[in-house]
């Protein structure tokens, strides 16, 4: 067990990374992130071995937080309002955060901790898909992973002018949530992702 000062240290220090991650992107130096949570460099190697173990911790955290968005909303008397809720917290998360997108790719799959986060978001987002396809309103051939996967369409797409337009990302993501609608739905060309494409 680790004790109250290691336990703040870590707090500080998880906070700080965080905060410069979703500032600076991977770019985000441990001297900048150190320095932000008030804490040495040898602090901040003494609960991770590397940068790319502290980005895969932050970037855990914050799938799951869109895990216990997801949670929350399952079950709704609205499971078409939970869903675009749903995507829409996950869309406003990477809106915010430069490191998600690069994390997403750039971390290996083999990570335990980030492995476990994307196996219980698929789990959540698979729920709240099948939801609303049992109320009638989103497409059949839609599976969560395919929502997941589209979360990051609506930020990424105005990334390049955000600054100036910081909401631009919610026109396209209801442009997206739009395509999943049942109605005038045309058949998709090619099959879903699998779980095993997904987790690694």
């Amino acid at each position: 067990m680790m004790r109250a000062d290691a336990v703040r240290n870590r707090r500080l220090l998880m906070d700080a990374a965080a905060a410069e991650f979703a500032e600076n992107g991977m770019e985000a130096s441990i001297t900048r992130i150190a320095t932000r949570a008030g804490i040495g460099k040898g602090t901040v190697f003494r609960h991770f071995d590397t940068k790319e173990q502290l980005l895969a911790e932050v970037f855990s955290d914050r799938l799951e937080e869109l895990v216990a968005a997801g949670l929350r909303l399952s079950g709704s008397a609205d499971p078409t309002a939970a869903l675009f809720e749903f995507m829409t917290i996950g869309t406003e998360i990477q809106a915010r955060d430069r490191s998600f997108c690069q994390a997403a790719a750039a971390l290996s799959r083999s990570e335990s901790a980030v492995r476990a986060s994307r196996e219980r978001l698929a789990d959540v987002a698979e729920t709240l898909v099948a939801e609303a396809q049992r109320a009638g309103t989103i497409r059949d051939d839609i599976t969560g992973l395919d929502v997941v996967l589209l979360l990051s369409a609506a930020s990424q797409a105005v990334l390049s002018i955000s600054t100036d337009a910081p909401d631009l990302w919610q026109r396209y993501l209801s442009m997206t949530f739009d395509g999943l609608r049942s109605r005038s739905a045309h058949p998709l060309p090619v099959p879903a992702p699998t779980r095993a494409q997904f987790t690694g």
